[in-house]
């Protein structure tokens, strides 16, 4: 599929038919998001794939309020940011910082890096003719999600992607009561 129409058919899914995936179209959702920029190559980053049906069952235990029609899809991913491996790499001689201040950072790079990497395994998606929604995981709901499944203290999820065969045509949720705001509306040309 051309990169265009990639770009074009990605949306949020949020219902799956109760199919399992090709373990081919997993792995390349997983490495595709190895490929995202990370600021001074720091890939402070980490994905916890589900693809165990008790895994994924135990996961929607942490996530209430999702649609019940995602519990279906057969990977779920959950992104995970460590802000240590930036502050870490920028505190190296060739970046010039001697410390680990935050202070220098004008964002959070380690979660908008691991965001771009989200993106890109949602667009191998639907290069792979699949269906995928990014969704949250609620603040009160991490300690216990790190718990349940391991994830060590300096790994923050940033979110979840469920992935799988899309069920229905038809858009749900944002897509249908929200359209999409006109270039005109965002997009400044020289000054806003």
């Amino acid at each position: 599929m051309e990169f265009s129409e990639v770009v074009r058919r990605r949306r949020m899914v949020r219902s799956y038919a109760d199919r399992p995936l090709p373990a081919d179209a997993v792995e390349h959702i997983l490495a595709n998001a190895l490929r995202a920029p990370s600021a001074g190559f720091s890939q402070g980053w980490a994905f916890l794939a589900l693809t165990d049906a008790r895994d994924r069952a135990r996961f929607w235990d942490f996530v209430p309020h999702v649609e019940p029609s995602m519990s279906v899809a057969p990977l779920v991913v959950v992104p995970l940011s460590n802000k240590s491996a930036y502050l870490d790499r920028y505190a190296e001689a060739d970046k010039g910082w001697t410390d680990r201040s935050e202070a220098r950072w004008p964002a959070p790079y380690w979660d908008i890096d691991t965001g771009m990497a989200t993106l890109l395994m949602l667009l191998t998606a639907v290069d792979e003719g699949l269906g995928a929604c990014f969704f949250g995981i609620q603040p009160e709901q991490i300690p216990s999600f790190r718990s349940a499944f391991g994830v060590p203290d300096e790994y923050l999820p940033i979110g979840a992607a469920s992935v799988g065969y899309q069920e229905g045509a038809q858009p749900t949720g944002s897509a249908v009561a929200a359209r999409r705001r006109a270039p005109e509306d965002v997009i400044h040309r020289g000054r806003w």
